[in-house]
């Protein structure tokens, strides 16, 4: 049984229990968006995890992208950066390996991962097949098939799957044309394979053997975006809209087979176009949870790009996304080191917040609250701990002492709110 058929069943899962104490919302309210698909609760039947809500009413979830490339493959590394994104209070963790065992990387991540674990089957089954084979274009439906079962086993929580990517969508892209085609891996190696083959995509053409696989181990479909722009020039065009529509038909007919979807969302998006692009999503998928990528709001901040998919994040989870994917400052330059993660997690987390309190979830604005309530009593302890990277600050405040050990050395004794604090008590 899926967390769906519990939850139409009356049936209260542990997991339904967890995320409604969690996120301080009753029971029946998570029920309530199971049902109605608005919600999701990623967790394989056979991965012992803490389960985590993500969708509509909930805290604004983050995930961080982990994994070997082909140019670098170290298994070490790439625990260190799972590590790294735990501590960092990431809500979950992508697989996105391209590089070395990719069954045993997997596993090993998935062992020793105490948060949720999602992946891209299609990286595996293109990759092993170039290997093999010579090309991706001699890739069968039965590899595509296998390797997503195979990893549902494992007990991988969430899938992106590029069922979206169909012919028709490819021509429109072709016919429209873009600045800079596609971008995403696995709606690319998919474009690729249907163009040699001249065959349909086997996701979208044999949708209800995927959706076999998902509801046997309750594996939450994560629709992918093959199509998602890549330059903000290409932003909300009709390639990327098909897809979208298209996905928000599958994401319906998973709910009708009790099984767990959200939508992934763009990509590189001009920051007046990100709440149109949420309300859009939201429109069309009948309020399916979010999970975007950044957005990237320009494409000229190379090295910076946390810091244009925080402010994209920002927006467009205050509008409706539920689930931002980080980016890192090593986006479009190289492989990601574990303290890029941490920075990149804090970061996105910093977004989602800022998102959290424009939507009125409970706890956001009452934990800023305490904050200033802090600062006024100039309660460094206090600020320390409520600080969302608490060992930055401590680290950052004992590098710099000031003279007087209740301010800090940007004011020192000029410190606007102790000298309002000792004129107010001289005046009382």
């Amino acid at each position: 049984m899926t967390q769906i058929e519990a939850a139409r069943a009356g049936i209260v899962t542990k997991e339904i229990e967890e995320v409604a104490k969690a996120e301080n919302r009753p029971v029946e309210f998570i029920m309530e968006g199971l049902k109605k698909g608005t919600i999701v609760i990623p967790k394989n039947k056979n991965h012992d995890i803490k389960p985590v809500g993500i969708g509509e009413g909930l805290r604004t979830k983050v995930n961080a992208n982990i994994g070997t490339s082909s140019d670098i493959a170290e298994l070490d590394m790439e625990l260190e950066k799972l590590r790294a994104a735990v501590e960092a209070k990431a809500d979950s963790v992508m697989d996105l390996s391209t590089g070395g065992d990719l069954d045993y990387i997997r596993r090993k991540i998935l062992e020793e991962s105490p948060i949720v674990v999602g992946n891209v089957p299609i990286y595996q089954a293109a990759v092993e097949v170039a290997s093999e084979r010579g090309s991706i274009a001699y890739m069968t439906e039965d590899d595509i098939f296998s390797t997503i079962e195979k990893q549902a086993k494992d007990g991988i929580d969430y899938m992106t799957l590029h069922c979206g990517v169909t012919r028709e969508t490819l021509e429109r892209l072709i016919r429209q044309g873009r600045v800079e085609d596609l971008v995403s891996r696995g709606g690319t190696f998919l474009s690729v394979w249907m163009l040699y083959n001249k065959k349909e995509n086997p996701l979208f053409e044999h949708f209800d053997r995927v959706l076999e696989i998902a509801k046997e181990y309750d594996v939450t479909l994560s629709l992918g975006d093959g199509f998602r722009p890549g330059a903000i020039a290409d932003a909300t065009d009709r390639a990327q809209i098909h897809e979208l529509i298209l996905l928000g038909e599958l994401h319906k007919r998973a709910l009708e087979a009790g099984v767990q979807s959200m939508i992934e969302g763009p990509g590189h998006v001009p920051i007046n176009q990100v709440i149109m692009n949420a309300q859009i999503e939201k429109s069309l998928c009948e309020g399916a949870p979010f999970y975007v990528l950044g957005p990237v709001v320009t494409d000229i901040a190379p090295g910076y790009d946390h810091i244009t998919s925080a402010i994209g994040g920002a927006l467009m989870a205050a509008y409706g996304a539920d689930f931002l994917c980080y980016v890192t400052r090593a986006e479009h330059v190289r492989l990601p080191t574990p303290e890029d993660v941490r920075e990149g997690v804090i970061v996105t987390r910093i977004a989602a917040h800022a998102a959290d309190i424009a939507k009125g979830i409970p706890g956001a604005f009452e934990w800023d609250l305490e904050m200033s309530k802090a600062r006024k009593a100039l309660d460094w302890k206090r600020m320390i701990e409520l600080s969302i990277d608490p060992e930055y600050v401590k680290k950052e405040r004992e590098s710099s002492l000031p003279k007087e050990d209740d301010v800090c050395t940007m004011c020192g004794k000029f410190c606007a709110i102790k000298l309002l604090n000792k004129a107010l008590r001289n005046k009382r």
